[in-house]
Order: C-alpha cells, then structure tokens, then sequence
C-alpha cells in the first residue's frame, strides 16, 4: 500500500517537504501544493522555486495543476514535463471560497458537461507525464456522485485520488464512506485504463488507518493520502508500517532543523515564527496538558521568547496516549 503525502498550501513546500524527508523517509510520494497558470506565464517565480526539482532533492514529488481551463492545465503540464515529471496532478478538490468562485477546484465539479470537455481535450494531447486526479464527490450532496465517476471513468487516468466529502462539508465531519464504495465497486467491475484508487480523509492515527483496511481491503483501494494526520505526526507512516511511534526528541530534532532552515533564509523573525505557529496548530494537541506551556508558543513574538518556550513545553509536557491531530481542534 503506497501512502502519500497530502499537498497543504502554505505549510508543505519544499523546505518542508525537503526536511520531512530527512527526518522521517518513509512517506512514498510527496504531492506539491497547487500551481495555476494564468494567460501570462505558465508559474509565478514562488511557485516556479516550489517544484523546481533542484529545490526537492531526494523528494519523490507530484506537482499539482489548479485552472478549469484545458490549455492551461496542458501548458502547465508540458512545463512540469520539460522539468522532468512524469506525473502531473490535476486539483479538483480545493474547498477555498475564493477558488470555487472562479470555477476551479472543487468548482469544477459543478459543470459535469464542463468536466468532460475539459478531460477530452487534456487526453487528447501526447503525454509523456502520466495524469492523476485529486476529487471530491461533488459541490453539495444534492450532486450524484457517480455522474463524475462516469466521467472520470472514460479517461486513462493513471490515480483517482478521492476525498470523500463535498465542497459544502469543507473538512468538517465523518468523511462519506458509502460514497467513496461507489467508486471501489465501478473500478472493481471495469477498469479498462488500470486506474489505481487512492482514499484521502481523516488518517490521523494507525487506528484509523487500520479500520479503512477493514472496510475495503487492500485490494479495493492502492494508497492513502494523509494531511492533517502526517503535519501532527510526522512518523504515522512508520506507525502504520509496524515502526516505533514518534518520539518528543524526533519532534524537537525536526522542530528545531525546520526553526534552522527558516530563519536562516533572513525574511524576518515575524514570518518565521508565522511559518512555526502554523505547525503548532497540528502538533499542540499530541501534547497532554500543556495549555499555558502552549499559549506561551503561541503568544510569542520574538525568536528571544518562542525558542524557550519551546523548549519549556518539550521539558515539562508528556505526549498525548495516542499521537494524532483531534479534528476541531
């Protein structure tokens, strides 16, 4: 079973993923956060630095496409091509309000006439690269879902990569399991292309991942995708393998290279510390008791205060029974 990495804007880019990847090598496949192509260039500089490959070094990566404009998402896959990728990973699943509203993401699954066309025209095209898709089920649950199916159905789509929630359930609540069976029973029945199923909602411990075992087996989906799960403990994937589970000098180690790399790159103690605070919001509650030990990470301003705080919270706090991000916090 391929486990993968989710694609987390603002928070997996390739220093992280770079420095994840040095600490913990068990994940199979990183997926780069999105990059959308516009009429004037195919990448902006800051993503173009994101999916450089000299900029992922020893990170096997997926690059991912956000536009619902055919030609751009061929423009941009032929760019990644040029850079040597031979996947090229196509976002039909961002919640953002601010994407949907311009019809990408998830918002491209609210035209299913739109959809097709848009596939027909990128398929139609001579690939090097092969194509992956990253869905949900749909915009609201009004919405058949396996009206998409039958769309995504016709194409050699090498990886369908399902979360299964609409766009309207953003990541709130228990993912629609008896949604994500649809597409394991079509694929099951015909699957003239070989596309591989990958499952993508709510991995957080080995727990979880056991039971998604349960009730598909490993022969009705190929991989899982984790997000939220890996950000809050970054060695689940050794844990799902049957490896020691992550301990507070691991996470110190990592904390303390990642706090290294950042700050080194001189764009100022207030965007450094943003960028650690993001990551607290994932790894505070692994940490059992710690509420004033992490208000006063979360509080602080000044490398002078956030590192022995840090260092506080590590010395004093235990770890949580069970490591996992505890969704709605």
């Amino acid at each position: 079973m391929n486990i993968y990495f989710a694609p987390m804007e603002g928070i997996t880019g390739a220093i992280y993923r770079r420095t994840a990847r040095k600490h913990f090598p068990d994940v199979d496949r990183y997926y780069a956060p999105f990059v959308q192509p516009n009429q004037k260039r195919v990448f902006v500089p800051k993503e173009q630095r994101d999916i450089l490959p000299e900029n992922n070094d020893n990170v096997p990566l997926v690059p991912q496409v956000l536009t619902c404009v055919a030609d751009g998402f061929i423009r941009a896959g032929k760019a990644l091509e040029a850079y040597g990728y031979r996947e090229v990973n196509l976002n039909l699943g961002c919640p953002s309000g601010t994407v949907v509203s311009k019809g990408k993401g998830a918002g491209m699954l609210s035209d299913v006439n739109h959809l097709d066309a848009f596939l027909e025209e990128v398929f139609s095209q001579d690939w090097k690269a092969k194509i992956s898709v990253k869905t949900r089920l749909g915009v609201t649950e009004n919405m058949d879902f396996e009206e998409l199916l039958n769309v995504f159905h016709k194409y050699p789509i090498c990886e369908l990569i399902i979360h299964p929630r609409y766009r309207t359930d953003f990541y709130k609540g228990t993912p629609r399991f008896h949604e994500f069976e649809r597409a394991v029973h079509m694929y099951e029945e015909s699957n003239p292309f070989e596309t591989r199923l990958c499952y993508n909602g709510n991995i957080f411990t080995k727990k979880n991942y056991e039971q998604l075992l349960i009730r598909y087996g490993e022969e009705g989906i190929d991989s899982v995708m984790i997000g939220r799960g890996l950000l809050a403990n970054p060695a689940l994937v050794r844990e799902i393998r049957g490896g020691s589970p992550l301990s507070k000098d691991e996470l110190l180690d990592f904390h303390d290279d990642l706090f290294s790399v950042y700050s080194g790159l001189n764009f100022g103690e207030k965007n450094t510390l943003f960028k650690m605070k993001e990551l607290w919001n994932y790894w505070g509650p692994i940490f059992a008791d710690a509420d004033r030990e992490l208000k006063r990470v979360r509080k602080a301003d000044r490398y002078s205060d956030y590192l022995p705080a840090v260092k506080d919270l590590f010395r004093s706090a235990d770890f949580t029974q069970e490591h996992g991000f505890v969704p709605g916090q």
